[in-house]
Formats: C-alpha cells, structure tokens, sequence
C-alpha cells in the first residue's frame, strides 16, 4: 500500500485560447467558484498532496492570483507549456507557433511531479466520488509501474449535453477492466428519447451504458520517460505538419499494445459536465446549487 499522496495536474494551458483570459473563466458555483475550483477541492478532500497547473505564459500573472487561494490548503507548483519545452535534440519546425497538446502538456510537468499524479482537464467538472476512487486506486499495491496506469470512466448518459451532439472515447476493456482501445464515437445525441451518434453520415445507436473517458488519467511518474520517447518518434512521423497534436490517449495506446502499461478503468456513477455549449452554463449553475443543497459541497468552497 502506498503512503506517498498523488498528486493533481491540471491542464490549463488551452484557457487563454478558449476564454482570452482567466479573469472570464465561467463562474458557476454559489459563491462565484469556477469548475476548477471544484476539482481542487475535491482532490484535497481524497487526499491529494500537491497540485500543479501547466499554464500558458500569458495566463501567468492571473494565475498567481489563484495559486495565493489555493497554496493555502494544498501545495502548488506550476509550469509553462511552451513551444520549445522539447526534449533535447528535437527541432522545432519553424512554422511551428503553438504546443503539440495534451501529451506535450503532460510531458513538461515532469520536473514537478515526482509521484503517482492525475491529469484532468481545467473546465471540466468530475465530481468528488471520482477523485477518491482514483486515489484509492493509487493506494493498493502494485506489482509493478505498468499497473498503476488508470482512467476513470463515465457512462456516456452521464455526459450528454442537452443542447447539441459531443464526441466521446468508448472504453474498450477485458474482463479485469483493463482497457484494450479507445474508440472515438463522434456528433452523438438525443435524439427523441435515444442516443445516436453518426458515422459515415450514417446513424448508430448507443445505449447509454457505455463508458467513456472525460481525460481524467492516472500514471505513475515514470510515464514522463515514455512520453520523451514516444514525443520523439512524433515529431519523426509529423515534422512537415504543423498542426499536427501529441495527444496523450495515443500514446496510452500505443503503450498498451506494446505491453507497456495496463490502463484500469475506474468505472465511477458520477455525472462529468463542462461547458460545450453557452446554455451548458445553466446546467452547470443548476447541478451545482442541487448539489450544495445536497450537502455535498458547502455553499462557499473556500469561506
């Protein structure tokens, strides 16, 4: 059993692209709090030991605003993500002016993060039972590093918008739960009381039942040296394309077929939501307020 507390990364660096600045970050709680806010707070209470934003350059200044709040309860370390935060002996193509994504994202927090960690997305909301399923994932013994790889899955009816189609990875997994592939569902719906998503403009239906990943990851630390060396054989493969992403399930997959890792699905009841689409808000004000009534979260995160 493992005593060293996990820790929580947060992928941020997308805000500034999504909302120009921190400062217009949705507020969604009862008492003004972002769906940020919630997460942290939901990582404090499972037991989590550190948090560490990776954030743009520009967003820098509005962050230390919150890294003041927050390093009041938990310790905090951040770390810009920046085109050439690369792994030595890589050249960067010079057409290049953004990040390669959530992979490249994960990959510079290595020299903070020293434990078994989660990554999550800055805007979306997980609910707290997920963060202790997770941590107590962390904490059952291990045989070796490649066990500790987890994700935990949502049923794809806990993650719909009422107000447009999403796109989801269906998890694939064996008997163990342990995930075999990720396969991308996309323009799915409700549509008159079923779930239908669209392939080839044809229509498929879905039950629902299914789980999904919402990019809440588990890994031990000594993915960061897999994430160095599959980022090299990318940049091989995409250097001619400057828009290509290195994105973080690929390389999951990749690990798994390698026999590298073996990703457990943690299969949780909780509902995910973000905000996809602007009347997403209401929802997210209204599941909230339910569930401050509920007892769940006090009225003020931080009062």
């Amino acid at each position: 059993m493992s005593t060293q507390k996990p820790a929580l990364l947060i992928l941020a660096a997308g805000i500034g692209s999504r909302y120009g600045s921190l400062k217009q970050i949705d507020r969604v709680g009862p008492s003004g709090e972002t769906i940020m806010d919630y997460s942290i707070y939901d990582a404090i209470k499972a037991g989590f030991g550190k948090v560490v934003f990776v954030i743009s350059k520009n967003l820098e200044g509005d962050f230390k605003v919150l890294f003041e709040k927050y390093s009041k309860r938990i310790k905090v370390e951040y770390v810009i993500q920046e085109l050439h935060a690369i792994p030595e002996g890589i050249e960067v193509p010079s057409e290049r002016v953004k990040p390669w994504g959530t992979g490249h994202a994960i990959m510079v927090a290595a020299p903070k993060i020293n434990e078994p960690f989660v990554a999550i997305n800055a805007d979306d909301y997980y609910g707290a039972g997920s963060f202790k399923i997770i941590a107590d994932y962390f904490n059952q013994k291990h045989d070796d590093d490649r066990t500790k790889y987890c994700l935990v899955g949502y049923q794809l009816q806990n993650t719909l918008s009422e107000f447009g189609y999403v796109s989801r990875g269906v998890c694939n997994s064996d008997k163990n739960n342990f995930l075999t592939s990720v396969v991308e569902r996309v323009h799915i719906q409700r549509i008159d009381g079923k779930i239908i998503y669209s392939e080839n403009n044809q229509p498929y239906e879905l039950t629902g039942n299914e789980f999904v990943s919402m990019n809440f990851w588990g890994f031990p630390p000594s993915v960061f040296d897999q994430l160095k060396k599959k980022f090299k054989i990318f940049i091989e493969k995409n250097a001619d394309n400057i828009k290509s992403e290195f994105f973080i399930p690929f390389v999951v997959n990749d690990l798994i077929n390698e026999n590298l890792a073996m990703v457990k699905v943690l299969k949780t009841p909780d509902s995910w939501f973000g905000v996809t689409y602007k009347e997403d808000k209401i929802t997210a004000v209204e599941t909230l307020k339910s569930l401050v009534k509920r007892g769940v979260y006090p009225e003020n995160l931080w009062g």
